[in-house]
């Protein structure tokens, strides 16, 4: 787990904007790491973590393509079942808010990232570097787990 700069762009909301953004980056070999997209009528955020921050932002710059840094926490997942809500349950326990997470896609054999904004960065990487490492924190349970659980069928 580390902390990373997570690049948010903004696009006006038409076709073709996305694609124009990430061909650049292909053709500069830019690798993206995880990115997500969010809408409104106006326009689009794309946020994202590449490979390599500096050509990113060269490559926004000579777009001409408005955007802003972040800091993020990038965690290794398992490719497993529950792994994405282990991490979440551990950040709920201390009390550490999550602002926005999103994932990258992966395979069986493939790393697969989840990237948090969360309220307090510090805490979460003490908190995270000692429970991805397969370690248990049984002296805190969780608060209320129904609030954790996706519900069990319909109802």
């Amino acid at each position: 787990m580390e902390t990373a700069k997570q690049v948010s762009v903004f696009l006006e909301n038409k076709p073709g904007r996305l694609a124009n953004v990430l061909s650049a980056l292909a053709k500069e070999r830019v690798s993206v790491t995880a990115l997500t997209v969010m809408d409104s009528k106006e326009h689009s955020v794309l946020r994202m973590v590449t490979a390599d921050l500096p050509k990113t932002v060269q490559v926004l710059k000579t777009l001409g393509t408005p955007f802003a840094e972040t800091d993020v926490l990038l965690v290794e997942l398992k490719h497993q079942t529950g792994a994405l809500a282990h991490v979440c349950e551990q950040l709920a326990v201390e009390h550490i808010n999550i602002d926005y997470c999103y994932v990258s896609s992966g395979g069986k054999n493939g790393s697969v990232f989840g990237v948090f904004k969360v309220s307090n960065p510090e805490k979460a990487l003490k908190l995270l570097g000692s429970t991805t490492n397969n370690k248990k924190r049984p002296d805190r349970a969780l608060r209320d787990q129904r609030t954790y659980r996706a519900p069990s069928g319909p109802r």
